[in-house]
């Protein structure tokens, strides 16, 4: 039969609520009873004194009469709860009572009334009130307390003439009073039920808690865990459990939140390995049909050459033939490697030159749209550190892709190229984002601005959560899982170890809130503000290199535009605003490119009004090589 653990967790402890209250109870009530008898003995031995001293005097002058009389009267005060009074002598014999019956018997000395005056058969001097009282069951069955208090022998009584006792006899007789317990025993009763009804309060109360305690800090958490664990076995991977809990139960919910983010990350990236692998097999086919016709192309085309000499134009016609035959193939090459892109073989090139050649391949598609084309390449630009034939794909393709756009309908298209000083702030991406351990924080599933994001771990009011920051220097669109009210300050780790990212020493300088930051190189922090609503950022290292010289590329046009919600799409692989007419790998390609020159491309676009993009390259030094930025 299965049970559910709330129920036996309730259950255990309330049998052990039960169990620990039913022993104090008991111990408790034991002590009570034994405090109201030392009470009632220590009343009765202050009765029995007095009754003594009352007597004292008739007693030593050996008035029988007048003790018959004071015994008996004493014995009649049954409202008091007093039984009965007796006084016997050393031998046992009952000298005086308050019950007539029992006068001139003898009582066997190791009975109830004699056994602790005589143990092993010698009187004793003195004794404890606890040793001289006894608890018996009357003729009615009533309990009854019996206290006996012996008369010792005084120089009065051995030197009297009446009576005279040996000086050497130290116990004359003993004064044995009896007391009803009826009303104690009442009482003990009475106290025995209201224990037992206020343990039998305190188990259901304290069980009541326990219950409540048990659904809240155990239950609820365990249930959310249960049920979170069912959504991502049906496949969400997007379940998030609150965490609320400050303990164990806490932490494990934080860490299956951690988990369902892994598996959902691991899912992606086997999703888009996936996606690589499918290019791969396609390009694999696409290479083995193509490089054959290809190369046929590329050898008549060769030849074609060498015979039209003496043509200029009609040379000029089959160079652009080769030339772009040799650079198909170098594109199927690519599209082979894009899975596992290799370095570009970057030198000192001249980007309008580039601009020039990619026109000449595109031209007849321009004029077929009607498409008209203006030219502002930069006079005197300097040399780009760039790989000639990649460039080119990018430009031909961001032609080709303003060409669609524009449609058959004609348009206009503008192609500019220039020189700019620009400064990190809101130019330069994060290109590497690490933790203190090392551990990467870049992560190339989650785009912004077509940038690979920093994805980082959030903790505010025990919630845990990933948040994507924006890569790009001075921006502010960050992605957030859930909504946070402006002001709110998490605490930012890492993902893989949790290393706080804290900085210790410095606060933001805009609203004094703490910061953090990840390393962009060694010794090269990235600084954020820790504060909802403060876009402040700081780069040190770069904010003290001041403005960088670029090249820029700007392609233009006035067609249909992108929706905006589409723009943080646009450079994710097999991702197409084209329909069935694209394959959504040509600016996956071109980010792919521009991102191993270390530039940077933007897109700027507004339905209805055209798309401009806008590609930056750093430009080659006096050593042939290329200015950082």
């Amino acid at each position: 039969m299965r049970t559910r653990i709330g129920t036996r967790l309730i259950l255990g402890a309330g049998l052990v609520t039960a169990l620990v209250i039913g022993v104090m109870a008991f111990l408790v009530m034991r002590a009570h009873t034994a405090q109201l008898v030392f009470e009632k003995t220590r009343s009765a031995n202050q009765l029995s004194e007095t009754i003594k001293r009352s007597t004292h005097f008739d007693m030593l002058e050996n008035r029988r009469d007048n003790l018959h009389r004071q015994i008996q009267n004493i014995g009649d005060l049954k409202q008091e709860g007093l039984h009965k009074v007796r006084l016997f002598n050393k031998e046992g014999r009952i000298m005086f009572s308050s019950d007539r019956e029992e006068i001139g018997t003898s009582l066997d000395k190791r009975a109830e009334a004699c056994y602790a005056c005589h143990a092993e058969g010698r009187p004793l001097e003195k004794l404890d009130i606890r040793a001289r009282a006894r608890l018996f069951r009357g003729g009615d069955g009533a309990r009854v307390l019996g206290i006996i208090n012996p008369i010792p022998n005084e120089a009065s009584c051995s030197t009297a003439s009446c009576h005279a006792h040996s000086p050497q006899q130290r116990v004359l007789g003993v004064l044995d009073v009896h007391v009803s317990m009826v009303e104690a025993d009442q009482e003990i009763a009475q106290s025995r039920w209201t224990m037992l009804g206020l343990a039998s309060l305190a188990i259901a109360a304290s069980s009541l808690i326990l219950w409540w305690i048990n659904r809240r800090m155990v239950l609820a958490p365990v249930h959310a865990l249960l049920a979170g664990t069912q959504r991502v076995a049906r496949g969400d991977l997007s379940t998030m459990i609150p965490v609320t809990a400050k303990h164990e139960l806490g932490d494990l919910a934080r860490a299956f939140n951690a988990m369902t983010q892994r598996i959902a990350e691991t899912q992606r990236q086997l999703t888009q390995a996936d996606k690589l692998a499918s290019v791969g097999r396609l390009a694999a086919g696409v290479a083995h049909e193509i490089n054959n016709p290809l190369t046929g192309v590329l050898t008549y085309a060769s030849l074609l050459a060498k015979r039209f000499e003496s043509d200029p134009s009609a040379k000029d016609d089959l160079d652009v033939i080769v030339r772009e035959t040799k650079r198909c193939r170098g594109i199927v090459r690519e599209l082979l490697d894009f899975a596992r892109p290799t370095p570009p073989l970057r030198k000192p090139v001249d980007i309008n030159e580039i601009v020039r050649h990619s026109i000449a391949v595109v031209v007849n598609q321009l004029t077929l749209n009607h498409v008209n084309l203006d030219l502002e390449l930069g006079l005197d630009l300097p040399a780009a550190f760039a790989d000639g034939n990649q460039i080119q794909q990018v430009i031909v393709n961001l032609l080709l892709n303003a060409a669609d756009a524009i449609g058959s309908e004609g348009g206009a298209l503008r192609v500019q190229t220039r020189t700019v000083e620009l400064p990190a702030l809101g130019h330069l991406p994060l290109r590497k984002a690490n933790c203190p351990k090392g551990h990467d924080l870049l992560d190339r599933n989650v785009r912004i601005g077509g940038l690979p994001s920093v994805r980082l771990l959030a903790t505010t009011k025990g919630r845990e959560f990933f948040v994507h920051f924006d890569p790009l220097f001075g921006h502010y669109n960050h992605l957030f899982p859930e909504p946070l009210e402006e002001g709110v300050i998490a605490a930012y780790a890492c993902p893989e170890c949790r290393r706080s990212l804290e900085n210790l020493d410095a606060k933001c300088e805009v609203c004094g809130s703490p910061t953090f930051s990840a390393l962009a190189g060694p010794d090269d922090p990235f600084i954020w503000c820790a504060r909802k609503g403060c876009s402040a950022s700081h780069w040190p290292s770069q904010e003290k290199a001041g403005e960088h010289c670029l090249v820029e590329l700007r392609v233009e046009d006035n067609g249909r535009g992108i929706k905006a919600e589409d723009l943080p799409h646009l450079f994710e692989p097999f991702f197409t605003t084209k329909g069935s007419k694209g394959t959504g790998l040509g600016l996956a390609v071109t980010w792919s490119i521009i991102e191993g020159h270390n530039g940077t491309i933007n897109v700027q676009s507004e339905p209805g009004h055209g798309t401009s993009f806008i590609v930056r390259l750093p430009l080659a030094n006096a050593s042939g090589t290329a200015n950082v930025f």
